[in-house]
């Protein structure tokens, strides 16, 4: 049943470290059967109670999954197997448009913020027991986003969208709840998910956002939240409608219960209007990062939501890091109400690339996909082999396997990296690694 791997332990938390190690170094497969509780307990010469809590432990890490009398497996896509190893490694002389950075010519400097955060700090120290939000960028924050028709709430300040995410859920979900998320999707939540111990439930998405039809069945069938990108969704570069926007709040009025939360990815990058979702179920959260259009290396985010997530973010947050730096908050408001980005110049830069691309592979008979943002989606029948015969062409590209799990393939282009002479010759390279293989003679 298992092959050469033999699981190892006495206790339940030895037992439960094997399985895991397993399923990490592939000693262990998606979807492998593991023993009966009772045949383990005895092969082990354990109680069987301590094989079950051994199990109980995996189920609730994501590792395995249980169907009743089918017994226990690896779960298709286990938190261990990390999609970060779907990455393609890109040889010396190959160009790399796969890893999703933005345009370094398009971010801003940040010495002038940080100094005068600095002064103003230097001026008045933070001290332990003060609010874990500068006031300041507090009303800046509910102000816009008062401005953009986001429900009222209070403001909390995460190490980045991932970490904001990640505390949402946590604050509401408890190992085992299902969420719906978009397929294909950000990679990083698809890893977050089933690492909380929470199952993945996938929603397709097409140029307007998640499928209101998917959607629903996936509330229907007793997902407890749904995440949605409302802009540069990556990898499809999807913009939330507003009419899909009133499409799946209709939804969520049926489903109160649900939790809502919202990626604001293409804040300071587009100039599309924000349609939010907030406000459609009982409990929600609205998260804006400053990763694309300010830096990755800021690693700040900003949420609203409603009092109670928001509460229980910051309760949860005064046992860990306590706050963000406040430093590192001032710098970042100095940004914003400054301007030091101008979203409709980064956007119609990243936009004049990203037409020309989605165009230029339309030439060719290749459709892709890219209404905003920095990343262009292809789809294609082989994907392994497109990223193979692209990287032999001299293009490295993400395959799509980092960013979906029923979707069909496809291969992820970031448009950020490209000059506009480029345009023509990598869209020639996909049309050639996407058509037919080339015939093979035997002579």
């Amino acid at each position: 049943m298992l092959g050469e791997y033999r699981i190892e332990g006495r206790r339940a938390a030895d037992i439960a470290a094997s399985v895991e190690r397993a399923v990490g170094d592939g000693g262990l497969e998606p979807g492998q059967l593991l023993p009966p509780m009772r045949e383990l307990a005895t092969r082990l010469g354990v109680n069987p109670n301590t094989v079950a809590a051994a199990y109980r432990t995996l189920r609730e890490r994501g590792v395995i999954e249980t169907a009743g009398r089918r017994g226990s497996r690896v779960r298709p896509k286990p938190a261990t197997t990390v999609r970060e190893r779907a990455r393609v490694s890109v040889p010396p002389g190959v160009r790399d448009v796969s890893q999703g950075n933005p345009d370094p010519k398009l971010l801003p400097p940040l010495a002038e913020a940080f100094a005068l955060a600095a002064a103003e700090a230097d001026a008045k120290p933070v001290l332990y027991g003060e609010a874990a939000v500068d006031p300041d960028l507090e009303r800046y924050v509910r102000a816009a986003f008062d401005a953009e028709g986001v429900p009222a709430g209070p403001v909390a300040v995460t190490s980045g969208a991932l970490d904001a995410i990640e505390r949402v859920l946590a604050a509401h979900l408890r190992p085992g709840d299902a969420v719906a998320v978009e397929d294909p999707g950000w990679g990083s939540v698809l890893d977050l998910v089933p690492a909380l111990g929470l199952r993945t439930f996938p929603v397709g998405v097409d140029d307007e956002g998640p499928l209101t039809a998917d959607v629903e069945r996936a509330l229907a069938d007793g997902a407890r939240a749904l995440i949605v990108t409302d802009r540069a969704q990556n990898p499809t570069g999807a913009v939330v409608s507003a009419a899909r926007a009133r499409a799946l709040r209709e939804v969520l009025a049926g489903h109160p219960d649900v939790l809502v939360v919202e990626d604001d990815h293409g804040h300071g990058i587009v100039d599309q209007p924000l349609h939010p979702l907030a406000g459609a179920a009982r409990h929600w959260a609205l998260v804006r990062s400053t990763a694309k259009a300010y830096g990755p290396d800021l690693r700040l985010a900003v949420l609203t939501g409603d009092p109670v997530t928001v509460d229980r973010v910051r309760g949860r947050q005064r046992l860990g890091p306590g706050w963000v730096s406040k430093l590192l908050q001032r710098a970042v408001l100095r940004l914003w109400s400054g301007d030091a980005v101008d979203a409709r110049a980064v956007a119609a830069s990243y936009g004049r690339r990203r037409d020309a691309l989605i165009a230029a592979l339309a030439e060719r008979g290749v459709p892709a996909h890219g209404r905003s943002g920095m990343n262009v989606w292809v789809p294609v029948p082989d994907e392994t082999g497109a990223v193979a015969r692209l990287l032999h062409a001299g293009w490295g590209v993400a395959p799509g396997a980092r960013y979906r799990l029923a979707a069909p393939p496809g291969v992820r282009i970031t448009v950020a990296a490209l000059v506009d002479e480029e345009i023509t010759a990598v869209a020639d390279a996909v049309a050639a690694a996407t058509g037919p293989a080339p015939a093979r003679r035997y002579d």
